[in-house]
């Protein structure tokens, strides 16, 4: 299973839920489904934007773990 490890780079970044949403053009309501890991997919232009807002890349924010 992929999850996104948001918090963590959230925290190190010192941004909010609210703040990253609105750089990344969703809701908080969808960046909580991110963050929770109940999202089921992920666009590439978001997960573009997240990665610019956090200046970071993609494997900063995904991990593979093993069900």
């Amino acid at each position: 299973m992929i999850k996104l490890t948001l918090n963590v780079v959230m925290a190190e970044h010192n941004i909010s839920s609210q703040e990253l949403a609105q750089l990344v053009g969703i809701t908080p309501a969808n960046l909580s489904i991110l963050k929770t890991g109940k999202a089921k997919a992920i666009r590439f232009s978001t997960l573009e934007k997240i990665c610019q807002a956090l200046d970071c890349q993609p494997g900063d924010i995904l991990q593979y773990v093993e069900e």
